[in-house]
């Protein structure tokens, strides 16, 4: 196993141990690593040409660079019940989870994914911690989806590299 592939395991122990909304835990997570890791990178490039949007080829770069990536995401989230009108419905049971298909299914309520965005704050914290550099990237998430590395409603990608440098920053 390796060190890399120990940071991203305690990275998915944070992630799933982070506070979530009523106690309901709707978190997925997967840790991604070798040939995966590499065909996530091109399959990134690849969805940047063929949708023509921006970034895709170097987050991709990125990601093909790097030794493992940590997705965490959201997946069948129900909603909280508290009514309290930010996914944009006045009351929860108006929300139609699920009902739109792009490149994440929603809408989703806002406290789950506040969820998940503790979830991956609790992972890249533990990373941080041990040193080693990583970025949430919101395009490995859609690609990941796409690919089926993940099951996943909503997702982000966190690749992880060891190096002189961090290659997530200057580039």
């Amino acid at each position: 196993m390796s060190e890399l592939r120990v940071v991203a395991d305690l990275m998915a122990i944070a992630a799933r141990t982070a506070p979530k909304a009523a106690g309901k835990d709707f978190v997925v997570i997967r840790v991604v690593e070798g040939a995966d890791v590499k065909a996530l990178g091109e399959a990134m490039a690849e969805y940047g040409r063929r949708t023509h949007k921006k970034n895709f080829d170097r987050d991709g770069q990125n990601v093909a660079d790097s030794d493992t990536v940590i997705l965490i995401g959201i997946r069948d989230a129900k909603t909280t019940g508290l009514n309290c009108g930010a996914c944009g419905v006045e009351i929860c049971g108006q929300l139609a989870v699920n009902s739109f298909e792009g490149e994440f299914r929603g809408p989703q309520c806002a406290y789950r994914l506040l969820d998940m965005g503790i979830a991956l704050g609790s992972a890249v914290k533990t990373a941080g911690i041990l040193n080693v550099d990583n970025r949430v990237m919101y395009r490995a998430g859609v690609v990941a989806r796409e690919l089926g590395l993940i099951d996943a409603d909503f997702v982000m990608g966190v690749p992880l590299s060891a190096t002189g440098k961090s290659i997530y920053f200057d580039r």
